[in-house]
């Protein structure tokens, strides 16, 4: 400890109060500027979502429509001026084109027919009279409605009114509802004119809707390795973790392999020229590319920390006496879960929304179109910060939930009477006290995401004008954000950590923290983040088990489907599942590292001023000192049996 001696009234005066990390009882609200602005940007997405809603028609993208203004599948509200609008299509859930073989594109609309039908012929339909039969037999009727199926061989303008003969044999598919013709001509030109007709965003949209059930299978798959994950950490011995890391070596290999081994594939069976077919063949070249750089990073990363096994181990262990103290913390995660999946299926449904907002315009014949209100689709922007933004919210206000607890069960000399409820008891303190300060990192995490972003974007639209010079300064840029956003992230969970114990506001917090960590105790920095790293490994596993179970699932829609999308957005909630389960270690670790170095900053282990820690923690922290002046390699064998006697607490009665 520093001696601080003597000192003059008038120095005295001068020198700033000493920080006491203690978890303070009387509190005040922190940083509320900036939970503000975070209800004022909530406020503009609730205008979003109810413009969204209100101008758009989601059950058109989901269930197709036809051309008069009838969403298939469903009741309808009469259109103004379109005769045949309005009708009770709950049994007709198919979309049927007149002239499936001859699609062609006028004016940025299908100039063939679409009707919502009950079912799609599956036999080749020569005849009206066989059309009159098919409608007779299956209740499907293949002609404009108004014209009854009694009349198809009798009305002279049946020819008009019916679809184009001979009727090719068709199945339903999921990506619009459509009627896709079986024929290989018919086939080819029907997926060509209507899939590129549609724009990135419907094709998108379209491929996240007709995969959203193995969506949500991957998302519970995710879970469940997140909770095996769990355990494995619990009970934490040096196999186990040389068993993680053989794994997360073996699964990014297996995965870099398949993406390639698909690209092949895909590249070399383009035998339609569908948009969905190169999106998909684009995606998966990123994806392997990425992967690959992600892979060749970790495999450098895991070479370099081989020799630190048993600190992880030790770390886990920790970790693991922390929660024993608190176990519920194990729990955090689930209510985490709950209300980020309930906050990205709204997400999702408003975007849905936003991509199909159109205003109803009746042309010739009573045909309805749609015309996309391109003011209201813009602001896409807007509700990706709003994912962006709020899901951090979220994760931050579960980090300092798990902190408060830590601290509170650390800080505590009677180990006969432990904290009354410290998750609740931390969960009050930050939705009555520290909300804003949530808002404040999670904002600052987010602005360093959009530039990322928006780099990203300029690298593809100048995809092919870029010299080597704005390739590397491009490259250079997204590195230097991708270095600072990791930083971030690490800052920030001390800061969270300090106004937990302190009640201090965020940069106040995180200038705390990072004196008391670089002046005191400067390896527990390193240390802290190589336990983050191994937590890491246990996501990339749990990400790369959840893409391999997506790459077989989706792998069967090769055709009509852009799967790599939805693929993509699979892989981002499986981590972040797995990261809210896993990042209670991270929290309770980050969180434990900066108690002790609290303990050892304002105490000495004298009688007048003892150890917050036990014996064990001790032991643990004079083992981390001599393995950093040492090094791995004097660290390791006989650190147990060589205990210094320096830090040597002083007996408490109460521990």
């Amino acid at each position: 400890m520093r001696c601080l001696g003597a000192q003059s009234p008038v120095s005295a005066e001068r020198t700033p109060r000493r920080r006491e990390w203690r978890p303070q009882i009387y509190r005040k609200c922190t940083d509320k500027a900036w939970l503000l602005l975070f209800f004022l940007f909530w406020a503009g997405l609730m205008f979003i979502t109810g413009s969204a809603v209100a101008a758009g028609a989601t059950g058109r993208l989901l269930f197709g429509h036809d051309s008069f203004g009838n969403v298939c599948g469903r009741k309808n509200s009469p259109v103004e001026g379109a005769p045949l609008s309005g009708q009770d299509m709950t049994l007709k859930k198919h979309v049927f084109f007149m002239d499936s073989c001859h699609l062609d594109v006028k004016d940025g609309q299908l100039g063939s027919t679409a009707l919502c039908v009950a079912s799609c012929p599956e036999e080749q339909l020569d005849t009206l009279e066989e059309v009159q039969l098919f409608a007779n037999n299956t209740g499907s009727f293949l002609c404009v409605y108004s014209l009854s199926p009694a009349n198809y061989t009798q009305n002279p303008g049946a020819a008009s009114l019916c679809p184009r003969l001979p009727v090719p044999p068709s199945k339903p598919f999921p990506l619009f509802s459509r009627c896709v013709p079986q024929t290989p001509e018919c086939y080819s030109l029907f997926a060509s004119v209507l899939i590129n007709d549609a724009d990135a965003l419907h094709r998108v949209l379209g491929g996240i809707m007709s995969g959203r059930n193995t969506i949500l299978g991957l998302c519970v798959l995710a879970l469940a390795l997140s909770l095996a994950m769990m355990l494995t950490f619990r009970v934490a011995t040096r196999l186990l973790v040389h068993t993680l890391v053989a794994l997360v070596i073996v699964g990014l290999l297996f995965v870099c392999g398949v993406l390639w081994w698909l690209y092949y594939d895909y590249s070399a069976d383009l035998s339609v020229a569908l948009d969905t077919e190169r999106d998909n063949v684009t995606c998966l070249l990123g994806f392997a590319v990425v992967a690959t750089v992600l892979t060749a990073v970790l495999l450098v990363l895991i070479f370099i920390l081989r020799r630190r096994t048993k600190l992880a181990v030790e770390l886990l262990q920790v970790t693991n006496k922390a929660i024993s103290r608190c176990p519920f913390l194990l729990l955090q995660p689930l209510w985490t879960c709950a209300v980020l999946l309930l906050f990205w299926a709204f997400w999702v449904a408003v975007l849905l929304s936003l991509g199909t907002a159109g205003a109803a315009q009746v042309t010739a014949g009573g045909r309805v179109e749609y015309q996309p209100l391109s003011g209201l689709r813009y602001l896409w922007g807007y509700h990706l910060l709003g994912l962006l933004w709020t899901s951090d919210f979220i994760l931050a206000c579960q980090q300092m939930v798990v902190a408060g607890a830590v601290a509170a069960c650390y800080f505590n000399r009677n180990e006969q009477d432990p904290p009354h409820r410290p998750i609740l008891s931390s969960l009050s303190i930050l939705f009555c006290y520290h909300q804003g300060t949530v808002a404040k990192g999670s904002l600052l995490i987010t602005v360093v995401r959009v530039p990322r972003a928006a780099l990203m974007f300029i690298s593809r639209a100048l995809k092919d004008k870029r010299s080597a010079w704005s390739r590397c300064l491009l490259r250079c840029c997204s590195c230097c954000l991708c270095c600072l956003d990791t930083h971030l992230r690490h800052l920030h969970q001390n800061a969270y950590a300090a106004t937990a114990i302190n009640g201090t506001e965020f940069c106040t917090s995180a200038k705390d923290a990072l004196r008391l960590l670089s002046e005191n105790s400067s390896h527990f920095t390193s240390v802290s983040c190589f336990g983050d790293f191994v937590v890491f490994l246990g996501k990339v596993l749990v990400a790369c088990l959840t893409v391999f179970g997506g790459l077989m699932a989706f792998n069967y829609h090769r055709m009509l489907q852009v799967w790599a999308v939805p693929l993509l957005l699979a892989a981002a909630l499986a981590y972040l599942v797995a990261h809210s389960f896993l990042s209670v270690f991270e929290t309770v670790l980050g969180a434990l590292l900066l108690c002790l170095a609290a303990d050892l900053h304002t105490n000495d282990g004298s009688p007048g001023k003892p150890y917050f820690m036990d014996h064990e923690l001790l032991s643990f922290v004079k083992r981390m000192n001599r393995w950093h002046r040492e090094g791995p390699q004097g660290a390791g064998g006989s650190t147990r049996n060589r205990e210094g006697t320096e830090l040597r607490p002083v007996v408490r009665s109460t521990c």
